[in-house]
């Protein structure tokens, strides 16, 4: 590690020695400190680091490989700085690192961001603090003639990849891409549960979370949107919907006192 003369001797220690930790092949172990005394701080923080990172990522772990994968975490530790002191935004720091440091790399299959992105989100929704504001839904509401009331708790998602189907028999190329729509949710059992959609059941999801549309109305707008020869088709086939995503606490019922548009 080259060293840093405009600062004093102490940190450019420091430098040198976390250097080593980040990547030992690097950057040479500083003068003084024992061989197996730094060793035993490198694998301390690396496994602590690569453990928090395979709880959140199994799947990517093993569609991976083993030298793969831990060539992806040492390059992840020695490069990226994390902006967060919490271990539990390791993954977080990770999911950055993917989409804005990492660059394209041969070794990387084309689905890695996509996958890795659906495991964090069962991480982000699991620790969320939103809180539902049951005193404003009425559990038994009219879903098509008043304004559904969307869960906080929902992460929609749009991937390119069937990243629910990947794993070590399956890993698609670029031939193989298919557009994949979640809402995933965590549910009064705080059980985080990933239902698989359509584009119909995204779009309406999305103007339910986006506006004051009632049931009826979103429907409406995406026949509208679709031009559907009959809007009525949209409708029952919309409201469908609507009671399958009720059961599933996406929707937990209609928000109260509010105007119906």
């Amino acid at each position: 590690m080259s060293e840093k003369p405009d600062i004093p001797l102490f940190q450019q220690y420091q430098y040198a020695f976390t250097g080593h930790i980040r990547n030992p092949r690097e950057n040479k172990r500083p003068q003084g400190v024992p061989a197996r005394r730094m060793k035993v701080y490198n694998e301390l923080l690396y496994n602590n680091l690569e453990g928090f990172l395979l709880a959140c990522f199994p799947v990517l772990h093993k569609v991976s490989g083993k030298r793969k994968w831990a060539k992806l975490v040492r390059d992840f530790f020695s490069t990226h700085r994390c902006h967060s002191p919490f271990f539990r935004q390791i993954p977080d720091e990770f999911i950055h690192y993917l989409k804005n440091e990492r660059g394209e790399q041969p070794e990387d299959p084309a689905f890695m961001r996509d996958l890795a992105h659906y495991e964090w989100v069962e991480l982000m929704l699991s620790i969320s603090n939103k809180e539902i504001e049951h005193n404003r839904i009425d559990p038994d509401g009219d879903l098509l003639n008043a304004r559904p009331a969307i869960t906080p708790l929902l992460s929609l998602q749009s991937y390119a990849y069937p990243v629910h189907k990947i794993g070590p028999r399956f890993k698609p190329t670029t031939e193989q891409k298919e557009d994949t729509h979640f809402a995933i949710v965590r549910n009064k059992n705080d059980e985080v549960k990933f239902i698989l959609i359509n584009p119909i059941s995204m779009r309406l999801l999305t103007l339910l979370q986006s506006s004051s549309l009632t049931g009826k109305g979103a429907l409406l707008q995406i026949a509208t949107e679709l031009q559907h020869p009959d809007p009525a088709v949209v409708l029952a086939g919309g409201l469908d919907i609507l009671h399958s995503l009720y059961q599933s606490e996406v929707i937990l019922g209609t928000w109260k006192g509010c105007d119906n548009m």
